[in-house]
């Protein structure tokens, strides 16, 4: 069976930021990832984060831009200055809390050399930070309309010209059943350029066990590929509790 992580910017939301690591721990998680930690002081989260035995799996790059710029996003032309500059920060951030895993946002563009400015941008990125881990994820066009990365058959051709070792393909359940209708066969199809797994049932982004994906038959599909990494789980509780909307995690456990 997997190891699971938690999202704290999905789950535990009912509390206040500095109280989720603790709720995770209790709850039976290993580790977390944050979407957006930027709004509090890294050393506060690491220190929340050791108290608690946890790992911090995953940050998201850009962090929002408070200038009220665009921050950058990797896939839009001519804001190539900008997204280095983010870079670095995220950077910043990732090596004080030890964050395995930066998420480069594609961001949304139509422009004809959007995927070209995206590959020389995770180039760079990876170069510049050769011991950082980096993946790309394909959001769906319901919930992010004109994101320029929006299928799994293209971010597999990105990786492809990419060509670095330290970026790889990030797996949601939710987005890849929002866009091909088949979370399973997005799995089989590109599991060997995996390198981050995130949950949530479709449609609706609910728990697993709330929609269409089969679950069981999907984590025995993760098993089988010998993936050993983090499988977080991204979804909205319905449940006022995160912690009662965890009956999947139970139903896991011997």
């Amino acid at each position: 069976m997997p190891r699971f992580a938690a999202n704290l910017t999905f789950l535990f939301a009912e509390l206040p930021f500095g109280e989720r690591c603790a709720a995770a721990a209790a709850a039976g998680f290993g580790a977390v990832e944050i979407l957006y930690p930027y709004d509090t002081a890294a050393r506060d989260t690491r220190r929340a984060l050791l108290a608690n035995g946890l790992e911090l799996v995953l940050i998201n790059a850009p962090p929002p831009n408070y200038t009220g710029g665009t921050p950058g996003f990797a896939a839009l032309p001519g804001g190539e200055d900008r997204f280095r500059y983010d870079i670095r920060r995220v950077l910043r951030y990732a090596t004080e809390l030890k964050a395995g895993l930066i998420h480069v946002m594609a961001g949304q563009s139509d422009a004809a050399n959007a995927i070209d400015t995206l590959v020389a941008n995770l180039q760079w990125a990876a170069d510049a930070a050769p011991e950082q881990s980096f993946t790309i994820e394909p959001l769906n066009p319901t919930d992010k309309p004109g994101y320029a990365l929006a299928d799994f058959d293209l971010a597999a051709e990105v990786l492809a010209r990419v060509d670095r070792a330290n970026v790889g393909l990030q797996f949601d359940s939710y987005h890849a059943q929002m866009i091909h209708g088949d979370a399973l066969a997005v799995w089989q199809r590109h599991s060997s350029r995996i390198s981050h797994v995130q949950i949530g049932d479709a449609p609706g982004r609910g728990a697993p066990g709330s929609g269409q994906i089969d679950f069981p038959a999907l984590f025995a599909a993760i098993d089988a590929s010998g993936y050993d990494g983090w499988v977080s789980a991204e979804y909205t509780p319905a449940t006022r509790r995160s912690a009662d909307s965890l009956g999947w995690l139970r139903a896991t456990m011997p």
